[in-house]
């Protein structure tokens, strides 16, 4: 009887063993993007597309919406998955009308007022530039992206992309100031195990 006992507990050890080797820490990717003069550049987005599809729908942490505060757009650069709907809260005292050209997403909001809220739908990977048919100071970007692994520099130009496959993948470092082609750099790397590091310089307008 005690052997079987010893037998439970030995295959319980050995299953609680895999779970934590599956549970363990995935690779990472730590981008830092800077100017052609070595400043951090905020609001950089960087995605990874990797060579193994992704299952499943795309959830990022962050709210899928952009406000209007202060005759602003908060924040002024939004990453959402293909096919989400944007929420565009106004909590401005006035009125805003929402549009854009952008090919990707061609729509136009008709006014609304303060403490009111509209939507779009986004169905098509790329950039769309937002503006106010009101306020003509007012610029947004949102960056519709096709992976899970995306987000955008902070205030030293850092990233970090969590939970990455191995292997071959692709690399788009995208900003409306950068001198490039639909404004993005794209570079392939290989992802290996534990924590990669990159460096990119990009030139801006």
């Amino acid at each position: 009887m005690e052997s079987r006992h010893l037998i439970s507990f030995a295959l319980g050890v050995v299953a609680l063993w895999a779970v934590c080797v599956q549970a363990a820490p995935a690779n990472t990717l730590r981008v830092q993007v800077v100017d052609e003069r070595g400043a951090p550049m905020r609001d950089v987005v960087v995605e990874l597309d990797a060579s193994t599809p992704t299952a499943g729908p795309i959830h990022f942490p962050w709210r899928l919406a952009m406000a209007q505060k202060n005759l602003q757009f908060a924040p002024g650069t939004l990453v959402v998955p293909k096919g989400s709907t944007v929420a565009f809260p106004n909590l401005d005292q006035v009125r805003h009308s929402i549009y854009s050209f952008s090919k990707p997403a061609k729509f136009s909001i008709d006014l609304y007022g303060r403490d009111q809220t509209r939507s779009q739908s986004f169905p098509i990977a790329g950039s769309v530039a937002i503006g106010c048919n009101i306020h003509d100071q007012m610029r947004g970007y949102i960056r519709v992206v096709d992976t899970p692994y995306a987000g955008k520099t902070d205030g030293n130009g850092i990233v970090t992309l969590t939970g990455l496959p191995a292997g071959a993948a692709k690399l788009t470092v995208w900003h409306p100031a950068v001198r490039a082609p639909k404004n993005e750099i794209v570079q392939a790397l290989a992802i290996g195990p534990g924590s990669t590091s990159r460096k990119i310089a990009i030139r801006v307008r």
